[in-house]
């Protein structure tokens, strides 16, 4: 049984501050993604969805001249650091399980590889869904932020995303696959 819906985690105005700021549209469309494929690899939905929503909270806006400066981004980007952390604890204050709120604060952490030294990092399942959910809505230069959508059409498509998370759960909870 969830304790925060995704409607809650949505509708918090923290959330709609940082949302705001790095693109509702990309937001939901990387949390469609992100139900997609956990159910599809068997992953929490309910953890990657509020993980997938809340990726880009801690985006700085990097902007020179009045437009996005995608290179100064890239150059200073620590987003992934910020959103964890922002996420962590608007989780914990609005009610979720603490454990929880921390598992989707890591899958935040390590959704992009942009600050991180060259290597192999060895992502679990929901950090890896989470990382491909936003890998499947970029686009180039950072124009994925800049997508439009209606408050409304995006409150729907979250409470659309909170039926079937209750749907999936009803189905896990009684044994059905």
């Amino acid at each position: 049984m969830r304790k925060v819906t995704l409607e809650e985690v949505f509708s918090h105005p923290i959330t709609q501050k940082y949302l705001k700021r790095s693109g509702i549209a990309h937001a939901i469309s990387v949390t469609e993604y992100a139900f997609m494929f956990a159910k599809k690899y068997n992953v929490n939905t309910d953890h990657a969805t509020k993980a997938a929503l809340l990726h880009d909270v801690g985006h700085y806006t990097w902007y020179r001249d009045g437009e996005w400066d995608y290179d100064l981004y890239k150059e200073n980007d620590i987003h992934a650091i910020k959103g964890a952390s922002r996420a962590h604890k608007l989780l914990v204050r609005i009610g979720e399980d603490r454990l929880a709120a921390k598992e989707i604060a890591v899958a935040i952490l390590l959704h992009t590889d942009s600050y991180l030294p060259e290597g192999d990092l060895q992502l679990k399942p929901l950090q890896q869904v989470v990382h491909m959910a936003d890998e499947a809505d970029e686009e180039v230069g950072g124009n994925h932020h800049y997508k439009k959508m209606e408050d409304p059409v995006a409150l729907e498509r979250i409470r659309e995303l909170d039926r079937q998370i209750d749907q999936v759960e009803r189905e896990r909870e009684e044994g059905i696959s």
